[in-house]
């Protein structure tokens, strides 16, 4: 049998570190640090300079102090990451607001990551690590499973629609990243740099071995680049479009086992919008 005290022992220290349930050593002076200082000056670099330039050197000169000053609250380099992806996810968007449905409360989900993501695009370039322990993770796990509360979808199918989407999120705001890294260092502007690909494969790609691609490149499709959201908008339109399908054929299902006099009662009693009415 576990002793007391034998559950906390198999917290992960990062884990136990961002809940708040690691106990300080009690030898020395209280530190003049907090665990939250020391992340929150990591993100600040990262931010402004990069993941690479996160070094405990580099994120103790800018709190002022010596580097063996963090070692007090964070084991390592790698720990302080790990805290500075749960801090860049920042607050959860919340549950369904009123008048919400489940898909207009996974929209708001979707782009409250997004903004996130945009705002730390470091965090999107991390590989996920395991399963959502750390505070703001669970946040977040907790309100898109409330957003399909009542949609008919089972628990395992709630945690495979939201790694669905986040995984959208996380690798389209990975690629835009990368992308816009790689304009910055070309020197052109966004649509310059875009209508210079046309013209490239028009040098190398024979119409008669690409007639596809040459046919995609005649639509002018590279001649201006998108508005910024414009592909999110249609790949999170196309995920929540497909859970919608399968909400509706559980929803179907749901219904067709119901008894046939409870059906008959529905229909005549209430509409969709549950006001009375007489159906044929």
């Amino acid at each position: 049998m576990a002793g007391p005290g034998a559950a906390e022992a198999e917290l992960p220290a990062t884990v136990a570190a961002a809940w708040g349930v690691r106990e300080r050593s009690q030898k020395g002076p209280k530190p003049t640090l907090s665990l939250a200082r020391i992340v929150d000056a990591g993100v600040r670099v990262a931010d402004s300079e990069g993941l690479d330039a996160v070094i405990m050197g580099r994120v103790a000169a800018s709190l002022d102090t010596a580097p063996m000053s963090l070692y007090r609250h964070v084991s390592s380099k790698e720990e302080l990451i790990k805290l500075m992806v749960d801090t860049a996810w920042g607050d959860s968007p919340g549950p369904l607001l009123p008048g919400e449905d489940w898909r207009a409360g996974l929209s708001r989900w979707a782009w409250g990551f997004r903004a996130a993501l945009q705002r730390h695009p470091w965090a999107a370039h991390l590989p996920i690590s395991g399963l959502p322990i750390m505070p703001r993770e669970i946040a977040w796990f907790e309100d898109a499973l409330a957003c399909l509360a009542g949609t008919g979808l089972t628990e395992a199918r709630k945690a495979s629609v939201i790694m669905l989407l986040s995984g959208y999120v996380r690798n389209l705001a990975a690629t835009e990243a990368d992308i816009a890294a790689v304009v910055a260092a070309s020197g052109l502007g966004v649509d310059e740099w875009m209508a210079s690909y046309p013209r490239m494969l028009g040098q190398l790609a024979d119409p008669r071995r690409f007639p596809a691609l040459t046919a995609f490149i005649a639509a002018g499709v590279f001649e201006t680049a998108d508005g910024p959201d414009d592909e999110f908008i249609f790949g999170l339109g196309r995920i929540l479009d497909g859970v919608g399908v399968l909400i509706g054929e559980l929803r179907r299902g749901a219904e067709a086992g119901r008894p046939r006099f409870q059906r008959a009662l529905a229909a005549v009693f209430h509409d969709r919008e549950g006001s009375l009415v007489c159906s044929d």
